[in-house]
């Protein structure tokens, strides 16, 4: 299983940026995707997930400003951020669930900064 993520940069306060992360190696349309971020010194923590019936999830703090989507066709999942804030600075990693539902793939991580 590889998961490429991809579409981080810097950006200003108040902008947007769309992430990517093209899947390979799984069943795409099968498997329910997130993404996750992590801060150095923190724990990574939750952004979004999409099911594969397209549920979305979010956390409270970019719940409005993000959207999670997935393109089976491409084997692709997105992350379009709008109203960035300089507190979602974090490195992005998306993920793939296993048949248990776990958390089981990850890509290499994509990293965002919002800085004026």
């Amino acid at each position: 299983v590889q998961l490429q993520a991809s579409g981080g940069g810097l950006v200003q306060p108040g902008g947007s940026l769309r992430l990517s992360c093209a899947a390979s190696g799984i069943a795409f349309w099968a498997t329910d995707m997130g993404w996750y971020r992590q801060t150095p010194g923190k724990q990574r923590e939750l952004v979004a997930t999409i099911s594969t019936s397209g549920r979305t999830n979010y956390a409270d703090s970019v719940k409005g400003r993000f959207t999670i989507s997935r393109e089976n066709a491409k084997s692709t999942e997105y992350l379009q951020m709008n109203s960035l804030k300089p507190e979602d600075t974090a490195v992005y990693y998306c993920t793939a669930a296993d048949i248990r539902g776990r958390w089981e793939y990850w890509g290499q991580g994509t990293e965002v900064t919002v800085s004026s």
